[in-house]
């Protein structure tokens, strides 16, 4: 009988020290999965995201209820050699735009995106665009060419820095478009394709708060 329940507890030890490495493989491979490398960075911040009844425009008021998306920056689309990243932009309202060449929303939406922002670039607003799902960066370079788009995009193949939109956003929309105030706090996100004449008075409004 001693025997017997030495063997048992020498079997439960086992089970207790595989199940112990297997919890802390798994935290591994979690730590590496959520990573962001040299290419893309980004960190999650204090924005959760909600839309209410499913609404796909959705405005964050008041500014004092507003969360912040985390630290973000990635590789020039245009240049090889050079980062760009929203503390880049301090105290500017920035309009981050996420859109790939492969999209044809995206495309029926990159002129009035830049008219948007020709007509608030002077109000101290910023443009920001994330390329994703794009492997070949010189059919995304000409998307930005040709659709004469003067504002700068991160490059950003496997969808990193979307880790600063925090775990809830819907990074599978594609287009859409966020508005951040001055500190950096979402003020609307847009799950579709946009009109200028829709995106340009949220702009204005969300420039001119104090």
């Amino acid at each position: 009988m001693r025997q017997r329940a030495r063997v048992g507890e020498s079997s439960n030890r086992r089970s207790r020290t595989v199940a112990v490495l297997a919890l802390c493989a798994a935290v591994v491979i979690a730590l590496t999965g959520c990573a962001s490398g040299s290419d893309a960075v980004a960190q999650g911040g204090t924005f959760d995201f909600v839309s209410p009844g499913g609404q796909t425009d959705i405005l964050y008021d008041p500014p004092e209820g507003r969360g912040k998306i985390g630290p973000l920056s990635g590789p020039d689309l245009m240049t090889d050699d050079k980062s760009v990243s929203l503390a880049d932009y301090a105290g500017q309202v920035v309009v981050i735009n996420l859109w790939g060449q492969w999209c044809a929303p995206c495309r029926s939406e990159a002129d009035d995106l830049e008219r948007a922002y020709a007509a608030t670039k002077d109000l101290g607003v910023q443009f920001l665009g994330i390329n994703v799902r794009d492997p070949q960066r010189d059919k995304a370079q000409d998307f930005v060419i040709d659709n004469q788009v003067t504002y700068p995009s991160i490059y950003d193949p496997p969808m990193r820095t979307l880790i600063a939109l925090g775990g809830s956003y819907p990074t599978s929309v594609i287009p859409s478009t966020l508005v951040l105030d001055r500190n950096h706090r979402v003020a609307a996100v847009f799950l579709r394709a946009l009109l200028a004449e829709d995106l340009q008075p949220v702009i204005e409004r969300v420039a001119a708060e104090q």
